[in-house]
């Protein structure tokens, strides 16, 4: 255990639950956003999610932000929805809204999602919520398998580039739009270990930095707020 403090900073929210977990280890956690994500509110949006809800229709989700903008739009209705979901808060949020009796499948990865509804092969064709940013992953490998992908785009990330004058022992990143806002205004001293929800904002910082990464093996704020943890406990 290290003596002195351990200081933190979470580049998005995390439960007070962690963070006094934390605390417990010496650890103290400072909590800034580098991004917000806002949900699209056009009457082209809202009627292309209304026709959704209309259709018996396999769904994906990999995002909370699109689970509850979708979710905004709901109203009384509940759609005969077979979900594909990012395990974790994703899942626990798409049960939430729309019954766990709608949840089809989930998976650790955009991709390995996709590689779910290949294997399991019963639709040509998906609705796939997402933000303005979404990866290439899942709609690549479906259309590459002859899966039709119908992209609904109900969010927006916007960066929020802060200037640090703090130095930390670790960082949590969850997103490689986080990592491009932070370092746009930021750089950390080599000791800094940075700690990374996946591979892909794993890559996004080694695009800035040379530092330790340290990686989340499954999604979801608990399990990399974990790592941190085990790491300097």
């Amino acid at each position: 255990m290290h003596q002195n403090k351990v200081s933190i900073l979470s580049t998005r929210p995390i439960d007070e639950s962690l963070i006094e977990e934390a605390k417990r280890l010496n650890i103290e956690t400072d909590v800034l956003s580098f991004i917000e994500t806002e949900a699209i509110h056009t009457i082209e949006v809202q009627q292309e999610i209304e026709n959704a809800f209309l259709h018996s229709a396999a769904v994906v989700f990999t995002s909370m932000n699109a689970v509850e903008a979708v979710a905004d739009e709901l109203q009384e209705q509940q759609p005969d929805w077979r979900i594909y979901s990012i395990g974790n808060t994703t899942q626990k949020l798409a049960k939430k809204y729309f019954g766990e009796g709608s949840i089809a499948g989930t998976a650790n990865s955009a991709a390995e999602l996709a590689e779910l509804i290949v294997e399991e092969g019963y639709d040509d064709e998906v609705i796939f919520f997402c933000g303005d940013q979404r990866r290439d992953e899942l709609p690549d490998i479906l259309r590459n398998n002859d899966i039709e992908v119908n992209e609904i785009v109900v969010y927006e990330t916007v960066a929020v580039p802060h200037k640090l004058n703090k130095q930390y022992h670790g960082i949590l990143f969850f997103s490689p739009s986080a990592v491009d806002s932070f370092f746009s205004n930021n750089k950390v001293k080599e000791q800094t270990v940075l700690f990374a929800i996946g591979n892909t904002t794993a890559n996004a910082i080694k695009k800035f930095s040379n530092n330790k990464i340290i990686i989340s093996d499954k999604p979801g704020k608990e399990n990399l707020a974990g790592k941190m943890m085990e790491y300097f406990s």
